[in-house]
């Protein structure tokens, strides 16, 4: 049974203050390498005709537009907690002619029976999240994940040159001008910066968790975590 304990949970906008949205796609594409980095992710996926997959923290509808166009027989589904950057993505989804149900959700109360998808992805979202709504997050998208269903989590991972810890630095001042100190989202890239993702998928409750792929972009390396559902959870 679902029930919603969490009230006091925050999160970022997709890129930082709202005002900056319509800036967030041609960002992305400039930074990331957007559409070989969404790409590897859809096919990490491994998706099926007949499945439901869900996106959470869908930002602009990227990923869950490339999923739907290129599988059209999956069911796609998509949350964020941003009204104005779900807009952009309803009428990214609607100008490709992709069937993508969006709706309005924060990522630790999802809307949905347990049990009902066979993936979930999650792009570029867990570094918003304060380490404790991290694992909440996890643990709701276990929840409506049906036995045997897995997840992928890319997001920032730890870097491995001069030029990415340059950037960690920069985002760490940054942190710490936004937040105030006592404020838990000061270290909100903690955990993915010392390569702890994995980690809080598995003290979630996912198994077979490991890092399978790792992309590399302007910016800092993309880590791409797998987690699974246990086909035998007793609380499937």
């Amino acid at each position: 049974m679902h029930t919603h304990t969490h009230t006091h949970a925050r999160y970022i906008h997709a890129f930082g203050p709202a005002v900056l949205t319509r800036f967030y796609d041609p960002l992305v594409r400039l930074l990331l390498r957007e559409d070989a980095f969404r790409s590897q992710l859809v096919a990490h996926l491994q998706l099926a005709p007949g499945q439901k997959v869900l996106d959470v923290g869908c930002g602009t509808g990227t990923l869950a537009v490339l999923a739907q166009r290129r599988h059209p027989g999956v069911e796609v589904h998509a949350i964020d907690g941003d009204g104005e950057v779900l807009a952009l993505a309803r009428e990214k989804a609607a100008r490709a002619g992709a069937g993508v149900r969006f709706e309005r959700a924060m990522a630790w109360e999802l809307p949905y029976p347990d049990g009902t998808f066979d993936r979930v992805a999650s792009s570029l979202m867990f570094h918003h999240l304060a380490a404790d709504d991290k694992r909440r997050t996890a643990e709701e998208i276990l929840r409506v994940l049906r036995p045997g269903g897995a997840l992928l989590l890319a997001d920032f991972g730890s870097p491995r040159s001069a030029p990415g810890r340059a950037v960690v630095g920069a985002l760490r001042w940054f942190e710490r001008l936004a937040h105030r100190r006592d404020d838990p989202l000061v270290h909100r890239f903690d955990d993915n910066l010392a390569d702890r993702l994995p980690a809080v998928l598995t003290g979630a409750g996912f198994s077979e968790v490991a890092e399978i792929d790792r992309f590399g972009t302007a910016i800092l390396p993309i880590a791409m975590v797998r987690g699974h559902k246990r086909r035998d959870d007793p609380e499937a």
